[in-house]
């Protein structure tokens, strides 16, 4: 310049920014979105585990989670004073208070809950005449002497035990007192005395001052052990006759410890220690099992004796809580491993695809630079910077909103996850780019596939990459999958089939299109050959997006496959458990139901079929049919009995306990039709001949032969022959006409099914509903014929298997997946498409000028991105299969949907394929690709073919 001054110039980002906003804007976005998704993720994980381990703990029995520091009285050795100083509560207290403290770190005690004193171990025989004797024996009574009465109990009806003057072992009076149960049970009221005998001088006298009622019942204080709370009703195991006698404890005043040294009752002081589960985290599992293993046998016990003594013990059950919580996370973890990898390397190729398109049409400018003497160091570090100004900051913004949404986890993997994403797009932009300009590129050349071909280089690459990728499934295939934990290779397996398919597919599918578009050419119309042939040359078909596409649906199949197996294995244990949609039934196994009850049942609203069954349990089968060593004779073969095994190994011939259900062959026909049970036969129970009906009052006699649908395990071991059965409903003979692998109701694989018809006592002992009756009027009708009759839904049932926290962590995750994995498919096909969009337009323009009208124009497109969302939509169908026929024989979904449930039928539960879950992501890839090129196509068609057809351009 004329001054002599240079010219300033504007800052490169800044302008880069203002030009292009709308970009930066997207990419910002995209990127928040994944840092949130992966910094989400390991404190979605962290965060179920925690919930899981602290649910686990809390709703443990307290006897089983609490720490339990327990030692034999003072050795008689010791001088009296001694012995009872060590007894008395300031000791205790001092000894507790040191043992909490030493407690080694993640275990912390629940210090509002913590008990400790003096206890009984050997149970003292009642004589008083007043207590009760369900069967002529006195019941057997514990004390103990413990802190944090008045604390955990609300004072009913007396005073509080006190010690008014010191205790000492020559006491030979103190005061206690009695939870309302045990009070009501043992007859006990303020005032009453029991006497204790003592080794030296006359018995001890405790008398009842106080009743007592829990503060909180399911508490440790009252749990831990629970004769404290509620006495019970046991039997003698010294007795060779069937009797009963009632044991409980007395709560004896705090101080009152002494007083128990001259007793036979074998005192011991102890300390418990409930664990405060608030601060535990899901990785400190592995400690606290450690730890627990320390003070049990250990380091820890050696501080427990050097501050409580030398015969101090440890004894808590919080270690199997621990490593039964463990043993479920590591069942889940290998499930959720393969949607974190799917979904992650899913968003990966996302993003190489969001740059792949910045770098496209970025690709003129950066020619040009390139052209103008720019080194690729140079301008590598000028897109370095532009793209971290945008990537950086939504980074961290993501990380943020991830700890923000996830309250409970560790802050580390989430930064690391959201600093990968950050550092993929901020390489993955530059590299992408300038690998493009190290050699100057030609204005104007074509860049389909049929000029673009694959170099040597990355054919070897590509060969490469297929090679290890079959290599590693069919190592896997080989290995299985089942070996436990979290495998990378099993993981990746969609990951590695999608690179297969990928890689396999790109190359294959222009060939039959190329072909397909011969016959098309002879056609009269341009439009059907047209779009095969660009099809065919599109460079929206690489390897990039039909791997993200492939990824995707693998994943979502898979997830959803998940999902869909956790809620139909539910829905059978609910259906094994109940029978139908409702059941009515006795209390009691011989409990029959009365005709009005079933009359009135029936006419309910709602109610579609009854189906009314017999059901026997325990009918013993022939000796010549229940040993034999035939198929299914063993517990191995026939599975599960209800009822007891009478032979088991020694003798051959030992009889085996069977359940026979009776049925009304028309209306059990239609129950299994409704519920899904197995087609069952009922043509060969018709109750005929020598199995019609008896007449009211007949009895049945051993000559009737009834036909009877069996078990295949009853049937092996019955074979075709007839045997004698005594049964409550008739003495008669069976004969095996046919076999079902179910029956309504029971889990049993023993049974016999009878057309209760040809019962001489044929009274319903079940009645199994299907519709949908309103609960409230079926259980009044059961309670209008008396209070043993109970009601079970199927539904309710099902609401059983509630989830777990660490099942509904990991559900939700799955959720999550399969909802991210659809979001970024769809992405992929708009980022492949936005990609060729700018050569889509100028086509349909051009084609304008020679007579394509606005119709045609959206046939074409429509037409051309037809064979390549086919493509990715049969390749993700083959691909999710795959997936799950790989991965299912080492996955089993018990401990996603039935872990936990009492009474759960605990089988394995192999995934299946979903129909719908393979189905419907495919089908929504090609109908976005449609709906995109319609879009496209009407907007073109809004705009002047001169806007699109400029002098000089190249396109």
């Amino acid at each position: 310049m004329s001054d002599g001054k240079r010219a300033a110039s504007a800052p490169w980002i800044r302008t880069r920014l203002r030009t292009a906003p709308g970009a930066a804007v997207a990419l910002a976005v995209l990127v928040l979105v994944t840092a949130f998704l992966a910094a989400a993720f390991p404190r979605a994980v962290d965060a179920y585990e925690t919930k899981g381990l602290r649910h686990d703990i809390r709703l443990a029995d307290a006897g089983r989670s609490a720490v339990e520091v327990s030692r034999p009285q003072p050795g008689l050795e010791l001088p009296r004073e001694q012995r009872e100083a060590g007894v008395r509560t300031p000791e205790l207290r001092r000894i507790g208070g040191a043992l909490g403290k030493a407690l080694p770190d993640p275990l912390r005690a629940d210090m509002s809950s913590v008990a400790f004193g003096v206890r009984t171990l050997k149970p003292v025989l009642a004589t008083e005449p007043w207590l009760p004797r369900p069967d002529t024996v006195p019941p057997q009574l514990s004390y103990t002497a413990q802190t944090g009465l008045k604390e955990h109990a609300r004072l009913v009806k007396g005073a509080w035990p006190t010690t008014p003057d010191a205790v000492t072992a020559g006491s030979r009076a103190v005061r206690g007192a009695v939870t309302e149960e045990t009070a009501a049970a043992l007859n006990m009221k303020v005032g009453s005395t029991l006497r204790l005998p003592t080794a030296v001088g006359g018995p001890l006298t405790v008398t009842i001052t106080g009743i007592v009622a829990p503060r909180d019942p399911g508490g440790s204080y009252w749990s831990a052990d629970p004769l404290v709370r509620t006495p019970s009703l046991i039997p003698d195991p010294a007795s060779p006759f069937p009797q009963n006698y009632w044991t409980g404890t007395v709560l004896l005043a705090e101080d009152a410890g002494p007083a128990l040294l001259a007793t036979a009752t074998e005192p011991s002081l102890f300390w418990r220690f409930p664990p405060d589960a608030s601060a535990l985290t899901g990785p400190d599992g592995a400690r606290l099992t450690a730890v627990v293993n320390s003070l049990e046998s250990g380091p820890g016990l050696l501080k427990v004796r050097a501050i409580a003594g030398d015969t101090a013990e440890v004894l808590t059950g919080l270690g199997h809580i621990v490593q039964a919580n463990a043993r479920m996370r590591d069942a889940i973890s290998p499930v959720i491993a393969v949607a974190a990898l799917g979904i992650g390397s899913v968003a990966a190729v996302v993003l190489v695809m969001t740059g792949a398109l910045i770098a496209a049409r970025r690709k003129a400018e950066l020619a040009l630079m390139r052209s103008r003497g720019g080194s690729l160091r140079g301008i590598g570090g000028r897109l370095l910077a532009e793209t971290a100004v945008t990537v950086v900051p939504v980074s961290a913004l993501g990380l943020l909103l991830a700890v923000l949404a996830v309250g409970e986890g560790r802050w580390w993997p989430a930064a690391l996850a959201a600093t990968g994403v950050g550092l993929l797009v901020c390489v993955a932009l530059p590299l992408r780019t300038t690998l493009q300009h190290i050699r100057p590129t030609l204005h104007g050349a074509r860049e389909d596939i049929v000029s673009a071909r694959p170099s040597r280089r990355r054919t070897v690459a590509e060969l490469t990459l297929l090679v290890l990728a079959v290599g590693a499934v069919t190592a896997l295939r080989r290995r299985g999958t089942s070996g436990g934990g979290t495998d990378l290779l099993v993981s990746g397996a969609p990951v590695l089939l999608a690179l297969i398919a990928a890689l396999v597919l790109v190359r294959l599918y222009p060939l039959p299109l190329r072909l397909a578009a011969r016959p098309v050419a002879r056609l009269r119309g341009a439009i059907g050959f047209l779009s095969l042939a660009r099809a065919g040359r599109s460079s929206a078909g690489g390897a990039l997006p039909l791997l993200a596409l492939l990824l995707a649906l693998a994943t979502a199949a898979f997830g959803g496959s998940v999902i869909a197996g956790i809620g139909d294995a539910r829905d059978d244990a609910a259906l094994t458990t109940v029978g139908a949609d409702a059941r009515v039934s006795g209390k009691s196994e011989r409990a029959t139901l009365p005709d009005e009850l079933v009359r009135t049942v029936r006419g309910l609203d709602g109610v579609r079929n009854a189906a009314p069954l017999r059901v026997e349990f325990g009918v013993t089968m022939p000796e010549t049919a229940a040993g034999g060593g035939g198929a299914g004779s063993g517990p191995d073969d026939s599975g599960t009995d209800t009822g007891a095994d009478s032979g088991g190994g020694g003798d051959a011939a030992g009889a085996r306990a069977t359940t026979m259900v009776g049925v009304d062959p028309a209306s059990y026909t239609r129950l299994a039709r409704t519920t899904g049970l197995p087609d069952f036969p009922s043509g060969l129970l018709k109750a005929t001949g020598a199995s019609a009906p008896l007449p009211e009052g007949a009895k049945s006699g051993p000559e009737r032969v009834l036909p009877v649908i069996a078990s295949p395990a009853v049937a092996a071991r019955l074979g075709k022959e007839q045997h004698a059965v005594d049964t409550l409903s008739g003495n008669f003979k069976v004969q095996v006409v046919g076999t079902v692998e179910r029956v309504a109701s029971l889990a049993s694989t023993n049974f016999l099914i009878v057309n209760s018809a040809s019962l001489e006592q044929r009274v319903p002992t079940t009645l199994l509903l299907t519709g949908a009756p309103d609960p409230g009027k079926l259980r009044a009708a059961a309670d209008g014929n008396g209070e043993e009759f109970v009601v079970q839904l199927r539904s309710e049932e099902r609401a059983r298997y509630v989830n777990t926290p660490m099942q509904a962590g990991a559900e939700r995750i799955y959720l999550a997946a399969v909802a991210a994995g659809a979001g970024y498919a769809l992405l992929a096909v708009l980022l492949s498409l936005l990609q060729t969009a700018p050569e889509r337009k100028t086509l349909l323009a051009r084609l304008r000028t020679m007579g394509l009208t606005t119709g045609q124009g959206r046939r074409l497109l429509a037409f051309e991105a037809t064979p390549q969302a086919l493509l990715a939509a049969g390749g993700g169908l083959l691909t999710g299969w795959a997936t799950i026929v790989l991965l299912s024989p080492g996955i089993d979904l018990v401990p996603l949907a039935l872990a936990g449930v009492a009474g759960s039928d605990t089988s394995p539960v192999t995934l299946r394929a979903d129909l719908w879950s393979l189905a419907l992501p495919a089908a929504g890839v090609v109908a976005l690709a449609a709906a995109v090129a319609g879009v496209q196509a009407w907007w073109a068609s809004r705009r002047g073919s001169i806007t699109e057809l400029r002098a000089g351009d190249s396109r």
